[in-house]
């Protein structure tokens, strides 16, 4: 069993830097410049105070091979500088996509979906992390899935509400303990009624636990292809919603 832990960018000390690619053809509904600059003020004041992981944004169309790479397109149907594999550029580097038309048909902002990518990319850019909660079943590493109905704001833009290290540590913890940026858990591996989890049971099955049922509507009706948290399925398949495109 993989199990979190500290360091999971190798210890590096410089920040390491991460390419914002727009492939998209439609507007984002705010301009890269505003939404590059809003995420990296709200990484570093918010994120980063709590685990730790220093990272540098930048905006351009020529990625260096060495960058990880945050790229916004407008569908998992677009292939057009889709030049990436699961969660790794064809240059073997971390990876994460917004898809903004889903986004937007989804009523989300791009921002809050650009900062739940960002977020989780970072703490588990593989998408292969599990949290013992104990001998039998393990919480998938995903830092925003359990919260991601709220949000809070910065530059006037929506960023997405996230766990800390507490909510994956299965243990009681003293009175006040904060388990997400917004104070909205009381303990570890809960969720909020928009949110949801996924877990591991006896190393094999695959679990998704939702907050409400309701919200479990709302995912069962999402196009999930291209989403970082899927690629846990071990049936590799991604299905679009009945009535979408493929």
């Amino acid at each position: 069993m993989t199990t979190p832990k500290r360091g999971l960018l190798g210890g590096a000390r410089k920040p390491v830097r991460i390419a914002c690619i727009n492939r998209a053809e439609r507007s984002l509904d705010v301009s890269m410049a505003k939404l590059t600059t809003a995420l990296q003020k709200c990484y570093d004041k918010h994120f980063l105070p709590v685990w730790g992981y220093p990272v540098k944004l930048y905006n351009t169309d020529d990625p260096k091979p060495t960058d990880w790479q945050l790229i916004y397109l407008n569908n998992p149907d677009q292939r057009r500088g889709l030049l990436g594999r699961h969660e790794l550029t064809y240059r073997g580097q971390p990876i994460s996509k917004v898809f903004v038309e889903t986004v937007l048909a989804d009523d989300e902002t791009v921002s809050k979906a650009a900062s739940h990518e960002l977020f989780e990319m970072v703490l588990d850019p593989m998408a292969n992390l599990w949290a013992d909660k104990n001998k039998r079943t393990e919480y998938a590493y995903e830092v925003c899935d359990a919260v991601e109905d709220e949000s809070f704001k910065v530059n006037g833009l929506e960023m997405s509400n996230f766990v800390y290290p507490s909510w994956f540590e299965p243990f009681k913890h003293p009175r006040g303990t904060k388990f997400d940026h917004l104070g909205s858990l009381t303990e570890p591996f809960s969720m909020t009624e928009g949110g949801y989890i996924i877990k591991r049971v006896d190393g094999r099955d695959i679990v998704k636990a939702f907050g409400s049922r309701a919200k479990k509507r709302r995912f069962e009706a999402e196009d999930r292809r291209g989403h970082r948290s899927e690629f846990r399925d071990p049936s590799g398949i991604h299905l679009a919603p009945r009535g979408r495109k493929r």
